[in-house]
């Protein structure tokens, strides 16, 4: 029987938000972004890890394709399998 929800061992939860709306919340197969050292990318089982983004375009990758989210600046958290982006704080 086939299945068109990721396998969680396979994903990350992924989620982008500010104070009053959220962008993104799923599972992704990747993100990727920028802070002060360069271009990065986030995969599951990622250790945990916090950084500061630089303005630039969010690249996130699920199974329901690409999707770009332009910010002006953020907090990344990648914790326990799971990655949350804080926008406008």
């Amino acid at each position: 029987m086939a299945t068109t929800t990721a396998k969680t061992d396979q994903t990350i939860r992924v989620k982008v938000a500010s104070p009053y709306q959220v962008y993104f919340d799923e599972q992704a197969y990747s993100i990727s972004g920028v802070n002060a050292t360069g271009p990065f990318d986030v995969l599951p089982g990622h250790h945990n890890f916090i950084t500061l983004l630089e303005p630039c375009e969010l690249f996130i990758r699920s199974g329901a394709g690409e999707r770009k989210i332009r910010i002006n600046g953020g907090l990344m958290h990648i914790k326990a399998n799971m990655a949350n982006v804080f926008l406008d704080v």
